[in-house]
């Protein structure tokens, strides 16, 4: 029902982004995206290309005076480092990079400049996917659903989790320069991430994302396409780095009995605008059974591997010679796992959209209202 594609290299003039599929008289503005491509763009460990972005949404197309109208809603994030690169005479790049995109997409392209395929492959795209997720966040905003994160764990060092309410818990992650809700374990993450920095390396970590609201049905258990739960996998697994992920507990799962496993149903809670709520102490599939929404809040853990890109420089091969060489450093994070979570947070916010629209589809926010209502 909903759909987004875009376009543009890491250090070209712009990335762009066309989203089709929103309902008209959805209220989307400049400053709602500007928000979160803000968080983005935070976090200790980050790259020196962050002193240069100052990342902001340009809406060329599909919204008039703050509202959408059915067209496709066409955005703009202007690259200001291009300025810096544009007149540069940049000899082509032939030593592929370990961990990177460079070698497998030069060889399926038939590129001989690897450069080319960086420039795609660069998670700078992720601006632009930030971009159309805060569109889908304003839409589950009108229905109450939100969609939240916070940082577990980076560099072999775990963050103890306040036992506090989610809106909470995301509040304190959001006032932290990692991430991180409990500020004890905030402070020793950032000394890990500084000590990976003064070792020339880079670290991963992992990431949880939230929604609360989340009405009860969206996915469905009939074909495997159509399963809520590998529609969220496939969209977090699809951010760069991103090499693992769970859906509530599901590693911990697996190393339990059946009958410590699953969210026992209590009783009927009661009811809401968007369907039955059904109460249970326990929420270890993360919001969904059968690849259905449960009416639980909906848990995504993604595993983020280290950057690629190191200063210390790793073993690789030039490819018009055949002889061994390094991996040449090219401007990276030293830890991109604190900014993952926004980019985290607006895949989730862009399926669950997309399956509200499936579930209620309409062409309009009122008529939209209305089916969700009924």
């Amino acid at each position: 029902m909903l759909r987004f594609l875009t376009a543009g290299e890491s250090h070209g003039a712009a990335l762009v982004a066309i989203v089709e599929g929103l309902p008209a008289g959805l209220t989307a503005t400049q400053e709602a995206i500007d928000r979160d491509l803000a968080r983005r763009q935070i976090g200790v460990g980050r790259s020196a290309r962050m002193r240069i972005e100052n990342d902001t949404v340009e809406i060329l197309g599909g919204v008039v005076d703050g509202k959408t109208i059915g067209a496709p809603v066409a955005l703009k994030i202007e690259n200001r480092d291009y300025a810096n690169w544009k007149d540069k005479q940049i000899s082509p790049q032939t030593i592929p990079r370990p961990g990177h995109a460079d070698l497998a997409g030069a060889i399926k392209y038939d590129l001989d400049d690897l450069r080319l395929v960086a420039e795609r492959a660069s998670a700078r795209e992720t601006a632009a996917r930030v971009a159309c997720g805060a569109l889908a966040r304003l839409l589950l905003g009108e229905f109450g659903i939100v969609v939240g994160s916070h940082v577990l764990e980076i560099g072999d060092v775990a963050a103890e989790i306040p036992s506090v309410p989610y809106p909470e818990l995301f509040a304190l992650a959001q006032a932290s320069d990692v991430c991180v809700a409990d500020a004890a374990s905030g402070a020793r993450i950032r000394e890990r991430i500084e000590e990976v920095m003064r070792l020339k390396d880079t670290a991963g970590g992992v990431i949880e994302i939230i929604a609360l609201n989340v009405p009860v049905g969206l996915g469905s258990h009939v074909h495997w396409d159509r399963k809520l739960d590998g529609r969220l996998a496939q969209a977090v697994m699809s951010i760069q780095s991103v090499k693992g992920v769970e859906i509530g507990t599901a590693w911990e799962n697996a190393g339990r009995l059946g009958t410590q496993v699953q969210d026992e149903i209590l009783g009927v809670r009661g009811y809401g605008s968007m369907g039955v709520k059904i109460a249970r102490e326990t929420n270890r599939a993360g919001g969904l059974e059968g690849g259905m929404t449960n009416g639980m809040p909906v848990v995504v853990r993604a595993a983020l591997k280290p950057i690629a890109t190191t200063v210390t420089p790793l073993h690789s091969v030039d490819l018009n010679t055949g002889e061994p060489a390094f991996a040449q450093y090219q401007r990276s994070d030293f830890c991109h796992v604190p900014r993952a979570c926004v980019i985290g947070e607006a895949m989730v916010a862009w399926v669950l959209a997309d399956a509200v629209m499936e579930k209620f589809g309409a062409d309009s926010i009122n008529e939209l209202r209305q089916r969700i209502n009924e």
